[in-house]
This record gives structure tokens, C-alpha cells and sequence, in this order.
């Protein structure tokens, strides 16, 4: 119990971290490939929809598991906070006060990475279904 009171903000706060980072680091991907990707490379759709939506996956889950990352953050702080009052026999309101709030902080973060990524993710996801209509308009005027 000492390991997870000592390490728990890391642990969390830096899962929070490195998830957020290979978010960002997706986006700015995806969004660099669909700035200059040539449609007329792609002769089926579904190649062209393999191409487009690389990596939205992980955006995505991404953007579904932080706040579960971040509530676990929050259970765990909580059990350690019950705990530590456990311990030491005598209740005080001030000590429940700061370690529920610290608690807290770790669901506050996995809304900070979950809220941006899925904002990316959508924006991402109009993004592709235009090339993919765009690609469509083509194929019909060459068939017509």
C-alpha cells in the first residue's frame, strides 16, 4: 500500500502523459497525411479508406479510456486515502478533504486527454468522409 500511495500520481499522471502524447503525435500525423494525400494513386475505395483512416483507431481509444484511466486514478486515491485514515485511528475532515481532491485530479485528467482526442478524432473523421466523397465525385465524372 506505501508503493501505491508513494508512486500513485506518477503511475496515473503519467499514463494520462504518454497517452496524450501519442495522441498528439497521431493527429499531427493524420492531419499532415490528409493535407497531401493524392487521391488519384487510389483506384478502389477501399483502399483509399484504409489509407485515410490509419490510426483513427487508436485516437479514438484513446479518447474512450483516459477517463478510465483517470477514474482509476481517482478509486485508487481514494482507497488510499481510506486507508491512511484507517491507519492512524484518529479522523480528521481536513486530511479526508485534501486526499479526496487529490483524488480527484486524476479523473480531471483523463477528461483533459479524452475531450481533445475525440474532438481530433471527429474532426479527423469529416475530414476523411470529404477526400472519400471527393474520390467518389471523380469516379463518377470519369464513368459518366
Amino acid at each position: 500500500m506505501e508503493f501505491l500511495q508513494a508512486n500513485l500520481d506518477y503511475l496515473v499522471l503519467g499514463t494520462l502523459g504518454f497517452m496524450s502524447f501519442v495522441m498528439l503525435a497521431l493527429v499531427v500525423e493524420r492531419y499532415l497525411y490528409l493535407n497531401k494525400v493524392s487521391l488519384q494513386q487510389f483506384d478502389h475505395i477501399e483502399t483509399l479508406k484504409i489509407a485515410l483512416t490509419r490510426n483513427l483507431t487508436t485516437i479514438s481509444s484513446i479518447g474512450a479510456n483516459a477517463p478510465y484511466v483517470g477514474l482509476l486514478g481517482t478509486v485508487l486515491g481514494i482507497l488510499v486515502t481510506f486507508y491512511t485514515m484507517g491507519q492512524g485511528g484518529k479522523i480528521e475532515v481536513n486530511a479526508i478533504m485534501l486526499g479526496l481532491a487529490l483524488a480527484l485530479k486524476a479523473t480531471a485528467a483523463g477528461l483533459l486527454v479524452a475531450i481533445p482526442a475525440i474532438m481530433f478524432y471527429n474532426a479527423l473523421l469529416r475530414k476523411v468522409e470529404v477526400l472519400t466523397a471527393r474520390w467518389q465525385a471523380v469516379q463518377d465524372g470519369k464513368t459518366a
